[in-house]
């Protein structure tokens, strides 16, 4: 990472981390809010939901709808709780994985909600 950059503007550029190891301690500084958090938490496990739903139905409108519960809750705790724009604009892999272990951290107590 540039610390120099950030030294600079006080803001950390997501894209400067060479490494998901480095980048997931910055993805739970973005997610500080225990509202960003919970949101992030429900529309996951809607998404996970809708996933099954998809092999349940044999629909596949299930995996848009998941995204929409994902995505929209989500930007909501961002927005509306964390006041930040979310990392997936600029890392949309390293944010999506983070998600998801975030959520792993969640189950197992290693996050708080």
């Amino acid at each position: 990472m540039d610390t120099a950059a950030t030294a600079t503007t006080g803001a950390v550029d997501p894209r400067t981390f060479a490494s998901f190891s480095e980048f997931y301690p910055f993805y739970l500084t973005e997610h500080s809010n225990v509202t960003c958090r919970r949101l992030h938490f429900v529309g996951s496990s809607l998404s996970l939901s809708c996933l099954a739903l998809v092999f349940v139905t044999g629909s596949a409108w299930w995996i848009l709808v998941g995204l929409l519960c994902g995505y929209g809750f989500a930007w909501i705790g961002h927005f509306g709780f964390e006041k930040n724009k979310p990392a997936s604009f600029k890392r949309p892999l390293y944010s999506f994985m983070g998600d998801w272990v975030m959520y792993k951290d969640i189950l197992t107590g290693r996050v708080k909600i």
